[in-house]
């Protein structure tokens, strides 16, 4: 197994990615390499920021060389919101009229969700958007890198259950991995899931969350295998 190396090196390989996805033409597996939206589709960014853990690394030792003190920052969306009701999701929402671009609207959004001092945090760059065809949503995620880590919590109960930092080790762990399935209407919708667990409570992340990770571990070669067949069960919907 490769021995760790400082959660830095994770930086170096998300700043690459994001070189990559800057140029013309990037092919991000399928999830990454962005895609046109329908007429009317509203823009939204969301913030994927990674940085070190302060005090809880994770007890998987991970394949790649990666350190078990890198994290990455998570929400649990309140269970009354009229849309993705406890979902668990990265900070993000709709690019408002005063945002200068996506980043911004990221930057801000995650601030206003978090109380993410966001004076800390390094923009790595934006990944070509990607179309959400359910809310009509065309959203941006944006790699960032947290230099200078603040604390973080619920700012508004309305909109959030939790706000927590979750090892990326953790989501890389075979035995936290499975696959998702939604039926409704006699259709079905199958993808990748992840457990996560915290002082706040057991949670599944899934659906545009879930697959974003899994695209961005893939395309980073960090990707472990998993039991592709294990179905882990959705919340009440």
């Amino acid at each position: 197994m490769p021995l760790e190396t400082p959660a830095t090196g994770a930086r170096e390989q998300l700043a690459a990615l994001a070189a990559r996805a800057a140029r013309p033409g990037f092919a991000g597996g399928g999830l990454l390499d962005g895609s046109e939206a329908a007429p009317g589709t509203r823009a939204a960014a969301v913030l994927v920021l990674f940085g070190i853990l302060d005090d809880r690394p994770s007890d998987h030792a991970p394949e790649a060389a990666l350190s078990r003190d890198l994290d990455v920052l998570l929400l649990a969306r309140a269970a009354t919101l009229r849309s993705h009701p406890g979902q668990v999701a990265l900070p993000g929402g709709r690019v408002d009229p005063g945002d200068e671009d996506v980043v911004a609207a990221a930057l801000r959004e995650a601030r206003e969700e978090t109380g993410l001092d966001t004076a800390g945090v390094e923009v790595l760059g934006p990944l070509p958007p990607l179309p959400l065809e359910y809310s009509r949503h065309l959203v941006t995620p944006v790699l960032a890198w947290w230099r200078r880590p603040s604390p973080v919590r619920v700012v508004d109960v309305a909109e959030s259950a939790a706000v927590f930092r979750a090892p990326v080790a953790d989501l890389l762990a075979p035995a936290n991995r499975g696959v998702t399935v939604l039926r409704r209407d006699g259709a079905e919708w199958r993808g990748p899931g992840f457990v996560v667990r915290q002082d706040a409570g057991e949670f599944l992340v899934w659906g545009f969350t879930a697959m974003l990770l899994d695209g961005l571990f893939t395309e980073l070669g960090w990707t472990e295998d998993w039991d592709l067949d294990r179905e882990l069960p959705l919340p009440p919907q």
